[in-house]
């Protein structure tokens, strides 16, 4: 059975246990609903998102993972071997969760973190587009 939104929302602040993290989920959270994103978008990119945060623990913040592998290593945590999965459909999985991955880190390097640093602001009232972000 699919979890709800309101169900994943609310393990934003009990199952990541880095405050910091649970802060830029939180916050991407707002930017999707202020999009228009589909609930069913904002599920799915917050279920991954959350995974990672669980993965990576309590002392490593989003702002830590600068190496590619950081990633990887979560996402073959998903790799099933031939007899456990002989069809290998843990492929779509792992892929599945790479785009998610890759759109969050892509607002947090270019929403996120140019507020933070003081270089941009954050406006509500005209939401950043996506095509509009650079990729690091």
């Amino acid at each position: 059975m699919p979890t709800k939104l309101s169900t994943t929302i609310k393990q934003i602040t009990t199952a990541v246990s880095n405050p910091v993290n649970s802060a830029f989920i939180n916050d991407f959270y707002q930017y999707m609903k202020a999009n228009g994103a589909s609930e069913r978008h904002q599920n799915n990119n917050l279920k991954a998102i959350i995974a990672l945060a669980k993965f990576i623990g309590p002392d490593i913040t989003f702002y830590d993972l600068k190496r590619r592998e950081d990633i990887i290593t979560f996402l073959n945590t998903k790799m099933k071997n031939q007899e456990q999965d002989p069809d290998k459909k843990w492929i779509t999985t792992w892929n599945h969760y790479l785009v998610h991955i890759k759109h969050f880190f892509r607002w947090l390097y270019n929403y996120k973190s140019l507020e933070e640093i003081g270089v941009g602001e954050s406006n509500d009232d005209q939401p950043v587009l996506s095509s509009d972000w650079e990729t690091p």
